[in-house]
């Protein structure tokens, strides 16, 4: 009997179409789920859409119709780009199906009526993109501080979930667990951000909208999204809390959980407590996975740097881009994307690495063998040490695959192509082509290529399974089984099929010039109404007297770290001369810590204390800029505390 495998995304909300950061969920756990099956696992694959909520019920009446209807519609566009990408899910979920909304209404009632959920009302900052209540203390500069929106204030009658009662429970269970939360960076932002602190109730239902499933005994309220979407992961396998279904009993509880790092704490905290109040097992592993940047800033309309999946597949093809993205991030960084880096890895390492490789050995074996290939003779030393480099890079291949470093073992599977390329230039199999004395050589070098990118070939089937198959067909070998990746020279006597060019290189500039074109085509500009030219707004002049109340002294940062639940701030510890100052800045997103300590800053040193985040700055530091902020730097030649005149 095979061993399950259970493998899940964060469903996509469906209030828009997603972005190419978006869908590299779903790619990511793609390659995981195809390995496992190449590996032999019974491999259950849950993907799908979350469709409720106050952002849908405004979007939908922007539109002049029904939720229900708009949901439709955004849920099978979703579906259709995740066919696109050819992702290879065993289901796709959508929250309004009808036998997930009863699950959850099943599990809203059983949590109230054991005393988890309990009805009151919530007083706080709204934000309506988020659909999240903050306080005070918890807003940056008086917006949101997940996304930067502004806020409201206000207050409804809601039912909460008992979070501190299972605070102790969870916590034992996450430092008994090494591989709970992964990367382990995110697993300590848990503890230190948000366990011990102490975890607040949480508020898991609404009445401002009623685009969502009804409490069954209290229909004014709406059940919130953390127990309708992330229920998700066992109503899509037949839980049901009086009769769980026998594909529920023998997939749960999910091994793989793989999600974005910015909605790792509702899946480690959020989600587990319901799992324990329901006294269902936790799932194995949650897995928060880097962002996909473009340009280097993270992904925003707003900014203008959205890149949409199907369009880069119609542009590139489907299997550059699966290689692109299954690369750029590797385990625990931010990867970004622009076309020109497209371009520059694909002619790099898609068309001159593989594809100049499987073009020029099945070319040498038709040219010299008829195209069958050949038998081997001894081997010689240079065809051990191939051998046994591709052996070894197909083991590392695996063991990083196991560990979930996408990127690094895509490395390891293209360094086999890499020693077979070296291979080829060391033998130089074209002038033992010459020689009738050096057939049989020449027979062994290219059945030993032949062999080594087998290997390699099956090992890429889950990062680009097309160009795999591709290329199985040329040489006629399988790539149905993890067990087929060794040197067993299965292919001698195979007939070399009909090649094709796999990848032709790309013309950066011709090619930028098309994809120009294409969008453009595409996504015409709208003629907008001329504005009004309004005269830039001119600061009111001030007098010497007035400048000098601002005290501008030269500090050095000593210390800098992020504040606690915050994307935005840097805490610093800086030092004036006199003394140290405790300072907060919203420059997270522009500088990281280490980029900071040591260097020598303006500090308006007089500013009124204020707290940020609830934590104490006493004073601003100076910076540049509005979209790129640059932190104004001194010489490190001045002394600490000097004055700024």
């Amino acid at each position: 009997m095979k061993e399950k495998f259970y493998i899940t995304t964060a469903i996509v909300y469906s209030s828009k179409k997603p972005h190419i950061g978006n869908i590299y969920d779903p790619i990511m756990a793609d390659c995981i789920a195809r390995y496992k099956r190449l590996a032999g696992y019974d491999v259950f694959y849950l993907t799908g859409t979350d469709e409720h909520g106050q952002k849908i019920q405004a979007e939908a009446e922007k539109a002049g119709i029904t939720p229900q209807q708009y949901v439709d519609n955004i849920a099978g566009e979703i579906k259709g780009i995740w066919d696109k990408f050819k992702i290879s899910y065993d289901k796709f979920i959508r929250t309004t199906d009808e036998d997930h909304i009863k699950c959850v209404q099943s599990i809203f009632k059983r949590l109230y009526e054991q005393g988890d959920i309990y009805k009151s009302s919530y007083e706080g900052m709204y934000c309506t993109p988020c659909e999240s209540f903050w306080t005070e203390s918890q807003l940056v500069d008086g917006c949101c501080p997940d996304c930067g929106a502004p806020v409201v204030k206000a207050s409804e009658e809601a039912y909460f979930l008992k979070l501190s009662k299972y605070q102790d429970k969870l916590m034992r269970h996450i430092e008994e667990n090494i591989d709970f939360i992964l990367p382990v960076s995110r697993k300590n932002e848990m503890i230190n951000n948000f366990l011990k602190p102490g975890l607040n109730d949480l508020c898991v239902s609404r009445t401002s909208f009623n685009w969502g499933i009804p409490v069954e005994f209290d229909d004014k309220h709406v059940i919130y999204v953390w127990i309708d979407a992330l229920s998700n992961y066992i109503t899509g396998i037949g839980y049901d809390i009086d009769n769980p279904s026998d594909s529920y009993k023998k997939y749960w509880s999910c091994d793989l959980h793989v999600i974005g790092k910015d909605i790792i704490r509702f899946h480690t905290i959020y989600w587990p407590i319901i799992l324990l109040a329901l006294g269902e097992p936790l799932p194995k592993t949650v897995l928060g996975h880097p962002w996909l940047l473009s340009g280097n800033v993270k992904m925003s309309k707003s900014k203008g740097n959205v890149m949409y999946g199907d369009d880069l597949v119609d542009i590139f093809g489907l299997d550059p881009i699966r290689y692109y993205l299954l690369s750029e991030l590797s385990y625990g960084n931010d990867g970004n994307i622009t076309f020109e880096s497209v371009i520059g890895r694909t002619n790099t390492d898609l068309a001159n690495t593989l594809g100049n490789l499987v073009s020029r050995t099945a070319a040498m074996i038709k040219q010299n063998f008829n195209g069958v290939i050949p038998k081997i003779d001894e081997l010689s030393a240079i065809d051990e040490e191939l051998n046994a480099n591709v052996a070894y890079a197909a083991r590392r291949a695996t063991a990083l695959l196991d560990d979930y470093k996408l990127a690094d073992s895509l490395e390891s599977i293209m360094q086999i192509f890499r020693h077979c390329n070296k291979y080829i230039d060391d033998t130089t199999p074209w002038v033992l082509a010459k020689n009738e004395d050096d057939r049989q050589k020449l027979g062994t070098v290219l059945s030993c290529l032949v062999e080594n990118i087998k290997i390699g070939t099956i090992l890429l089937t889950p990062f680009i399974p097309d160009t795999s198959e591709k290329i199985s067909k040329i040489f006629g070998f399988e790539i149905d089984s993890l067990e087929k990746a060794q040197l067993n020279f299965s292919c001698i006597g195979n007939t070399i099929n009909n090649t094709e060019i796999l990848f032709a290189r790309i013309d950066e500039k011709k090619k930028l010039e098309e994809i120009n074109k294409f969008l453009s085509s595409k996504y015409p500009k709208k003629e907008e109404p001329k504005a009004e030219v309004k005269e830039e707004k001119v600061a009111e002049p001030i007098d010497i007297n007035d400048f000098a109340k601002v005290s501008l002294k030269v500090a050095q940062v000593l210390e800098c770290e992020p504040v606690p639940k915050s994307d935005k701030l840097l805490k610093l510890i800086v030092d004036i001369g006199t003394e140290k100052r405790q300072v907060v800045s919203g420059i997270a997103k522009y500088y990281k810590p280490e980029q900071l300590i040591g260097k020598k800053i303006i500090l308006v040193a007089n500013l009124k204390p204020a707290k940020l985040r609830g934590v104490e700055s006493n004073g601003m530091i100076l910076t540049s800029g509005e979209d790129d902020v640059k932190v104004v730097f001194i010489d490190d030649s001045v002394p600490n505390g000097a004055t700024v005149r």
